[in-house]
């Protein structure tokens, strides 16, 4: 008859369960060791298994490193050893993560998307003359063309106006302006131009690519 089964709930927790329990044992078994020397071989001929289940990486500087943390870690930090490497803190392992920082953008209008509006803010930055000009018209056909892209009605430049005033808080105003901006019509032309370019072009590269095959 057989005496000695071990249930896994009679059993410690493994700790980090990749290495499996006879690791763990042979941690548990070095702790229990009183002459330090002998504590120290074995915690070496533990490492050198550890390295053996990754033969590829046992010899590099960091995964040694990073075996002698584990080690430590499965010891639950009680092994008192010499370590080539400073010893882990168990405190600083169960301090939690530093939380990631999100970009909180959530723009009014969706549809013009974030770089619209840092376009815009660079534009106010810029010195009053032609060329802000130019750049401010642009930013607007721009915003009209997204515009459009979300909603294929005629879309009235007042409304353009508006939301760029808006978006600039208050530093463009384009309604005092006599210029309007594109058709309508044409900015959707020419994407649609763009569009159909884009698609012959690759048309093109896919016949040109066949006729070089032979036929049998």
């Amino acid at each position: 008859m057989i005496y000695d089964l071990e249930y896994n709930s009679e059993r410690s927790k493994l700790i980090i369960p990749e290495y499996g329990r006879h690791i763990q044992k042979m941690v548990e078994h070095a702790v229990s060791l009183e002459d330090d020397k002998e504590r120290n071989e074995v915690a070496q001929a533990i490492i050198d298994v550890m390295g053996n289940l990754n033969p590829h990486l046992r010899d590099v500087p960091d995964f040694q490193h990073k075996l002698w943390d584990q080690l430590f870690i499965i010891s639950d930090f009680k092994l008192d050893v010499e370590s080539p490497f400073p010893k882990p803190s168990k405190e600083k392992l169960q301090e939690p993560p530093a939380g990631l920082e999100y970009p909180q953008n959530h723009p009014k209008y969706r549809f013009y998307g974030n770089n619209i509006k840092r376009m815009i803010d660079v534009a106010t930055k810029w010195e009053d003359g032609d060329l802000k000009e130019a750049l401010i018209f642009t930013i607007a056909n721009h915003m009209k063309k997204c515009y459009l892209n979300w909603n294929r009605d005629s879309v009235d430049d007042k409304v353009i106006f508006d939301h760029l005033f808006e978006l600039s808080g208050g530093k463009i105003n384009l309604n005092k302006k006599d210029e309007d901006l594109t058709e309508a019509s044409d900015l959707i032309k020419n994407t649609a131009s763009k569009r159909h370019t884009k698609s012959n072009h690759k048309s093109n590269k896919k016949g040109n690519r066949n006729r070089g095959r032979k036929r049998y």
